[in-house]
């Protein structure tokens, strides 16, 4: 039984969108899975191996950062509209230390015909925050299915 307010999540993207946003060769050289996608909401992960420790052993921003973006990409893009990434604001919170999962999740907080916002924050498996970012995009306007012409 519901409450009776209570609405359904959305369901998940058409099964070639999510193939399309998972391809992402970058997001598989660092062992980054995207679990879920539905409009408006996206949610990724990826283990701390050795090889995505920083200097100091911990987890190096960059691949945290990357973890953060694929989620952007994603929930960007889940409407089935291209979006190019204008601006992340990333903070870092925590270390992510060596065998972490961490999960991000980017929930979409304002989307016009144009632009829109997003909030992704990656968490480790006991909970720590260990990343958050704000996102903005453009949205282009082109579906998905369409291919992405180079800028000139």
């Amino acid at each position: 039984m519901t409450d009776a307010g209570a609405t359904d999540p959305p369901p998940d993207v058409d099964s070639a969108l999510f193939a399309a946003l998972a391809a992402d060769p970058l997001a598989a050289h660092l062992g980054i899975e995207l679990e879920q996608v539905r409009p408006g909401y996206a949610r990724a992960a990826m283990t701390v191996r050795p090889t995505l420790l920083n200097a100091a052993g911990a987890a190096h921003g960059g691949a945290t950062m990357a973890l953060l973006d694929v989620v952007h990409a994603a929930v960007s893009n889940s409407h089935g509209t291209l979006a190019v990434a204008q601006d992340v604001h990333t903070e870092f919170l925590a270390a992510g230390r060596p065998g972490d999962r961490l999960v991000a999740e980017g929930v979409e907080v304002h989307r016009s015909s144009r632009t829109a916002v997003y909030r992704i924050d990656a968490r480790a498996q006991d909970g720590r925050l260990v990343a958050t970012a704000l996102a903005r995009v453009f949205r282009l306007g082109t579906p998905w299915a369409a291919p992405v012409e180079p800028a000139p």
